[in-house]
C-alpha cells in the first residue's frame, strides 16, 4: 500500500514539479473537493437552492449526488421492510 510520501515523490517525478508546487496544488484540490462535498451536502439536506449548487459546482455532481442520494434512500426503505 502507497503512502502519501510515496504519491508526493510520484507527483514530483512524473509532473517535474517542485515539492513545494505539488502540495500547493494538493491543497488546492483538496479544499476544492471538500468545498463541493460540503455544498452538495447542504443542498441534499435542503438548506440550499439546487439552482445555486448548480452554479457552483456544475450539473453533473448535483444529477450525481441527487442519484447517489436516491440510491441510499431505496436501500434503507428496502432495509425497513425486511423487518
Amino acid at each position: 500500500m502507497l503512502e502519501t510520501s510515496d504519491y508526493l515523490a510520484s507527483l514530483v517525478h512524473d509532473t517535474s514539479r517542485s515539492e513545494e508546487e505539488v502540495l500547493a496544488q494538493a491543497v488546492k484540490t483538496g479544499l476544492r473537493e471538500m468545498w463541493r462535498q460540503q455544498l452538495l451536502g447542504r443542498y441534499l439536506r435542503g438548506e440550499l437552492d439546487r439552482a445555486a449548487v448548480v452554479d457552483q459546482v456544475g450539473l453533473d455532481l448535483v444529477e450525481l449526488a441527487e442519484r447517489q442520494s436516491q440510491a441510499v434512500q431505496e436501500d434503507l426503505a428496502w432495509a425497513r421492510q425486511a423487518n
